[in-house]
């Protein structure tokens, strides 16, 4: 839910609340936050893919879940400026490519033995797309009341949510290569 809420709400977030110079620099500023997430985002499947060899998924996930609540709180309190907006993109960048690749892998991971695995991925996609409207519904809400600094630091409840459910999994052991 918080990823791709923050992924939604990240344009107006630096619409209402950097403070750029012109429309045409926000404009421009937001086109090349959206490249440097992309890009960055590259990079960032290929760490968290190193990482999880290393320590596994499970492990992965819940440190990039922990950075993910970090990047929240630090956009609440520090990001006001182009160049702030600008790290935050980068940071939100490496951590987006690693959660989205390494979620997808976990789950097939997860999967039992069928040739049916595309009603599972269906279901994971219907289950994001609900994600996104109930993080939606929340960040609107809480901005509504409030402002939209403390929809950001609202969804830091996601997860923190989504680390306790990942503390829950029991991760598979696998069998050496040698005894297969």
């Amino acid at each position: 839910m918080g990823v791709q809420t923050i992924m939604l709400m990240a344009v107006f977030f630096g619409t209402k609340e950097i403070a750029w110079k012109s429309e045409a620099e926000m404009q421009t500023g937001l086109i090349i936050s959206i490249l440097v997430i992309q890009f960055i985002a590259i990079a960032g499947a290929h760490l968290m893919a190193y990482l999880s060899t290393h320590i596994g998924n499970i492990k992965t996930l819940q440190i990039v879940v922990f950075i993910w609540a970090m990047i929240c709180v630090a956009a609440f309190q520090f990001v006001y400026t182009p160049l702030h907006f600008y790290i935050i993109a980068g940071v939100i960048g490496l951590m987006m490519g690693g959660i989205q690749s390494l979620s997808r892998s976990t789950y097939s991971k997860m999967l039992p033995d069928t040739t049916d695995n595309t009603s599972y991925f269906s279901f994971y996609d219907v289950l994001e797309k609900m994600g996104v409207v109930i993080g939606t519904f929340f960040f609107g809400l809480i901005e509504g009341f409030f402002s939209i600094r403390s929809s950001v630091l609202m969804l830091i409840v996601f997860f923190i949510l989504g680390f306790l459910l990942l503390l829950r999994v029991k991760q598979k052991r696998e069998l050496p290569r040698s005894s297969l």
